[in-house]
């Protein structure tokens, strides 16, 4: 029995709710996930994850919560998003390459009132090549993810540490996600 909406198309997403035993449906909500040309890297991710939420909840006709997400990979302060094609997928990873960035997650539930939890990382890429980055972008298609990697692929072995959750930088923090589903 469907007992919440994920507001989310992310495959990730999907896989980590399922991984916590909730019985779910995806809905799909098109908001347009473009950054104000001042608005902060956080309260970007928030933004976005609420008016998943909200967007979310009004295409539904049943009144079951809805759980949004919004992550992103935010390097020296600025959000580097999803790229838009291979040439930008080597050039994101290349400036990830020996350094140390952020990954933000928010997390919404919106029922009768709305809870918001933020789960922030920092990741240490070790240094990458071009090749290799050129390798990844052919084989893991990374058009889809925020920084154009993924930590559950190939993307891993760029991670020299990890300070925070697997799950959170993947796109939905487990821990916090499991405590916002129980209040």
């Amino acid at each position: 029995m469907t007992t919440l909406y994920l507001a989310s198309k992310s495959p990730r997403r999907k896989y980590l709710l399922q991984q916590l035993g909730i019985e779910f449906e995806i809905v799909d909500t098109g908001i347009d996930e473009v950054p104000g040309t001042t608005e902060a890297s956080e309260d970007y991710v928030r933004r976005i994850a609420v008016e998943k939420a909200i967007a979310g909840k009004k295409s539904i006709s049943l009144d079951l919560p809805v759980l949004a997400a919004d992550t992103e990979v935010i390097l020296d302060g600025r959000i580097l998003g999803k790229p838009a094609d291979l040439d930008a997928a080597v050039a994101m990873l290349q400036s990830l390459s020996g350094r140390m960035h952020e990954v933000y997650t928010v997390v919404v539930l919106l029922q009768s009132d709305m809870k918001i939890v933020l789960n922030k990382n920092k990741v240490w890429f070790r240094q990458l090549g071009r090749e290799e980055c050129e390798d990844y972008c052919r084989i893991c298609r990374p058009l889809d993810k925020a920084g154009s990697y993924g930590i559950q692929d190939k993307g891993a072995g760029f991670i020299r540490r990890l300070e925070g959750s697997f799950s959170g930088v993947m796109g939905l923090p487990l821990a916090e996600t499991r405590e916002l589903l129980r209040t």
